[in-house]
């Protein structure tokens, strides 16, 4: 019997929040964000703990937007670039929900919204979060330079994005009162570890864009959709470089997404002012970009059914140093539009 790599599932995305510093907050969806700190510190003397307060802020916002107390939600994902995902740990421990903590590099976002919709789908509880966060300072000291040293960037290399996202999860049977529509998560893929041979840190993009291409294409032969059927295929975050090489290995397969494809390294900061080489990156890009700027677009009804999609490289300072290639996996998820 052949495995079924699409997963149906009945959650509605209820309620986001969306926390930037303040390179985000000067782009082109900086007045959609919920919260922003110019100086990326949020009261915070490290970076890392700032990174976790992102996290804090980002789920009490979307709580209070719900009127939801933290002893109502079942169990929370989270997860974020550091090691033993220590930004969620810490932002997220007072809350007292049960803790699932992930690693999925730029998918976690994806990763976490999955598995909120699979345990609200099937009963295992009646609302899930997912959070996630990324923070340009905190990254860079880990997988990169210290600030101070000003090491140059390559054309290719991405600004990891200061920003957290929080979800909150429904079943999309519960028939709630709301003045908008609803966002209700239809069906996911779980991705597979893809290898592009690609051994270059600098140039994500080209090392993420096999995954997407191998997630999208199961999607599309299993469900025998196009990218027609969909308002807006959304990958995060590939950047300009690797969207465009995701464009023409879809093309080469028989999928043209050109019409409707758009990455949300790309959406959230302005190239030429901002000089972010080859656009926004980190768990944070597409959580932010979803929560502030799709999610509402899905629940007006202009847009009725996309697809998410987010891809994360998987690797570390050492399996760069130790020459190995910059393997990939990418999530989606298909969200459509209830009035």
């Amino acid at each position: 019997m052949m495995r079924g790599d699409v997963i149906q599932t009945n959650a509605e995305i209820f309620a986001s929040a969306s926390v930037v510093g303040g390179k985000e907050s000067e782009g082109p969806l900086g007045n959609l964000f919920d919260l922003r700190d110019s100086c990326d510190r949020f009261g915070m003397k490290t970076w890392e703990k700032s990174e976790s307060e992102m996290q804090r802020l980002a789920l009490n916002t979307a709580m209070a937007k719900a009127t939801v107390n933290a002893n109502e939600i079942g169990t929370l994902f989270a997860g974020d670039l550091l090691n033993q995902c220590v930004s969620s740990a810490y932002g997220l421990q007072t809350f007292g929900i049960p803790y699932v903590g992930l690693y999925g590099a730029c998918s976690t976002c994806a990763e976490s919204l999955l598995l909120s919709s699979l345990m609200v789908s099937y009963g295992m509880c009646n609302i899930a979060a997912a959070v996630t966060s990324s923070h340009y300072c905190s990254a860079e000291r880990q997988y990169r330079t210290p600030l101070e040293y000003g090491a140059q960037r390559a054309p290719t290399a991405q600004w990891t994005v200061t920003g957290a996202g929080a979800f909150l999860v429904r079943s999309a049977d519960e028939e709630m009162p709301s003045d908008e529509g609803r966002a209700v998560v239809r069906r996911c893929v779980i991705g597979r570890v893809q290898d592009s041979g690609v051994r270059d840190a600098a140039n994500m993009g080209a090392a993420m864009a096999p995954a997407a291409l191998d997630t999208l294409c199961r999607f599309f032969e299993e469900t025998q959709m196009r990218p027609d059927d969909y308002d807006l295929i959304v990958t995060g975050d590939l950047g300009f470089e690797g969207g465009d090489i995701l464009t023409s290995l879809m093309r080469a397969e028989g999928y043209e997404i050109g019409g409707v494809y758009n990455d949300c390294g790309k959406m959230i900061y302005d190239r030429e002012r901002q000089d972010v080489h080859g656009g926004g990156s980190g768990c944070g890009c597409s959580a932010v970009v979803l929560s502030a700027d799709i999610l509402p677009r899905v629940k007006r009804g202009e847009l009725s059914r996309i697809l998410f999609l987010a891809t994360g490289a998987m690797m570390s300072p050492d399996s760069l140093k130790q020459g190995e290639e910059v393997l990939a996996v990418a999530h989606l998820l298909e969200i459509e539009h209830l009035p």
